[in-house]
C-alpha cells in the first residue's frame, strides 16, 4: 500500500505560480512511477504529467507543456508539480497518483486505469 498526500494548493492570481507536492509513504517510493491529474468542476479528470521512478522519462499533456513541470526527489519520497503562468482555466482539484513498475523508464501516462494509488487531491483556484 502507498499513501499519497498532496499539498501546496491554494488561491493565486492569473499569471502566478504554485508548486504542488505529493508525499508518499508506505512502500519504496523509488519503485513507483508518479503522476498528476486534475479535475475541474463539471469536467472529467484529465492527465497533467507523469514521471518514471528513475526520473528518466517524463510525459506531459501537450496543452500544458511549457507551463507545468513534474519532478521528483526519491530521497524525500516526494513528487512535485511546478505550475507557472497560471490561468483561470487551470482551476481544478489536482490529484497525485502512483504506479508500481520494475521498469525504470515506464509511466502509465494518461491511462487512468493503470494508476494504482491516488491521493485525496488539493484545490487550486486561479482568479482572473
Amino acid at each position: 500500500q502507498v499513501q499519497l498526500v498532496e499539498s501546496g494548493g491554494g488561491l493565486v492570481q492569473a499569471g502566478g505560480s504554485l508548486r504542488l507536492s505529493c508525499a508518499a509513504s508506505g512502500r519504496t517510493f523509488s519503485s513507483y512511477a508518479m503522476g498528476w491529474f486534475r479535475q475541474a468542476p463539471g469536467k472529467e479528470r484529465e492527465f497533467v504529467a507523469a514521471i518514471s521512478w528513475s526520473g528518466s522519462n517524463i510525459v506531459s499533456a501537450n496543452s500544458l507543456k511549457g507551463r507545468f513541470t513534474i519532478s521528483r526527489e526519491n530521497a524525500k519520497n516526494t513528487v512535485y508539480l511546478q505550475m507557472n503562468s497560471l490561468k483561470p482555466e487551470d482551476t481544478a482539484v489536482y490529484y497525485c497518483a502512483a504506479h508500481f513498475s520494475d521498469r525504470y523508464y515506464y509511466t502509465p501516462g494518461d491511462v487512468e486505469a493503470e494508476w494504482d494509488y491516488w491521493g485525496q487531491g488539493t484545490q487550486v483556484t486561479v482568479s482572473s
